[in-house]
């Protein structure tokens, strides 16, 4: 199976693991000539929060979630790093409830690797508060990279 498409999937948390997300992306994408693209998923909320963070007077509805998505500081971070490796990348925003976002851009993109952050967690903490990095192991349309913030 070749691998053409990865989505990398960059979280607002996920500044303890961007270089190693990015590492991985480019571990992959480089010898294969894969596409990257930094996928960032906003709930309805986030969204709204973010573009009235914006500088300029924008409204929701006249702001695209890719362009929102290119101005957070792990998906710049990232994109300079693809950059300066020379890995083909695009910006990818999504709007709604981040799991599954994730795996719906992914098969909107037609992904055929998804790199996911993940942390350690207890099994009642994700029984209680869910995971993301679960819900896109359990669904995903293509097989999926975990990278976790420790090497416990």
């Amino acid at each position: 199976m070749a691998i053409e498409t990865i989505l990398l999937a960059v979280g607002p948390d996920e500044r303890e693991r961007i270089d190693r997300l990015v590492e991985a992306a480019i571990d992959v994408a480089g010898p294969t000539g894969a596409r990257v693209i930094l996928g960032h998923v906003f709930t309805d909320e986030e969204f709204e929060r973010a573009v009235g963070n914006l500088d300029r007077d924008v409204e929701v509805g006249e702001i695209s979630a890719d362009d929102v998505a290119g101005r957070f500081v792990n998906v710049r971070d990232a994109a300079d790093q693809l950059e300066a490796a020379g890995v083909d990348y695009e910006i990818r925003g999504a709007i709604g409830e981040h799991g599954r976002a994730i795996v719906e851009l992914a098969d909107g993109v037609a992904a055929d690797r998804i790199l996911v952050g993940g942390r350690q967690r207890s099994p009642a903490g994700k029984a209680v508060f869910g995971s993301t990095a679960q819900e896109v192991l359990l669904n995903a349309p293509c097989p999926v990279t975990l990278v976790r913030s420790d090497t416990r």
